[in-house]
């Protein structure tokens, strides 16, 4: 008999976490064995299931995983991959806007323990990616591309991760790169429109959980690619297969299009 796959949660009191939580039950290859979370919310004395108290320390003796979930901020996941890396643990990761030197840290890490990275682990928002550089592919430099996302007041990075991984399935699409093509700002006299430019705007307020739209604008006729999320449950049902589809792999970097291959 197979035995489940121990996962912990980081940020299991914060509103991903608590998404993961609620999601387990739909997923019996995975078990709650560890969850953690700032200071604050463990000295609540809260439990994030039964029989799992909330820690703080993610080396303590008594955290057993065998797969880590990380929605929190990039320094809490760069304190995870210290503690998954001593233990030989690998790590889900869908924290956003880390910089490069943050990249560099989680590519390093990636030689010792399996790492599953992506901006978004909705199984809708990735078919939007495969759509969106099969479009700009298709329509290439006849139209104008802009990505539009709107997120919650709450959050702290823009464009959001999955803004720029579709941005970079348009780049792909069109044979560019972001570094070559993105524009972030518009402010003031801009002038026309660079051709071959890649636009992004970002929408903050509300409770919005995330919308992203692709817009493909040509010359009397446009095509939209849009995904709408309305709660958390999908992006934690794909991470919850991800470190499901993780556990025993070797060490690496790998990517959502990995799991749903």
């Amino acid at each position: 008999m197979t035995l489940p796959t121990q996962i912990a949660i980081l940020g299991a009191a914060g509103r991903m976490g608590r998404a993961l939580i609620d999601a387990l039950p739909a997923h019996p290859s995975l078990r709650l064995g560890a969850a953690f979370d700032r200071a604050e919310a463990v000295a609540t004395g809260r439990e994030a299931a039964p029989g799992v108290p909330l820690s703080s320390d993610l080396s303590s003796p008594s955290a057993s995983f065998d797969v880590l979930i990380d929605f929190t901020r990039p320094e809490g996941t760069l304190a995870a991959l210290d503690a998954c890396i001593a233990a030989g643990r690998g790590i889900v990761i869908g924290t956003t806007g880390f910089t490069a030197e943050q990249r560099s840290a989680i590519d390093a890490a990636a030689q010792q323990i399996p790492i599953c990275l992506s901006g978004n682990f909705s199984i809708g928002v990735n078919l939007c990616l495969a759509l969106v550089e099969h479009a700009a592919r298709v329509l290439g430099g006849s139209v104008d591309v802009e990505v539009v996302e709107t997120h919650h007041r709450h959050k702290v990075d823009a464009p959001s991760g999955t803004a720029l991984m579709l941005g970079e399935a348009a780049a792909r699409g069109l044979g560019t790169t972001l570094d070559q093509s993105a524009v972030y700002t518009r402010h003031g006299h801009t002038g026309a429109r660079a051709a071959g430019t890649i636009g992004f705007a970002t929408l903050r307020g509300g409770d919005v959980v995330g919308d992203h739209s692709v817009l493909f604008l040509g010359d009397g006729e446009r095509v939209e690619i849009t995904h709408k999320a309305s709660n958390r449950a999908n992006f934690a049902n794909g991470a919850l297969r991800a470190a499901a589809w993780l556990h025993g792999r070797a060490p690496g970097l790998y990517a959502m299009k990995d799991v749903l291959a």
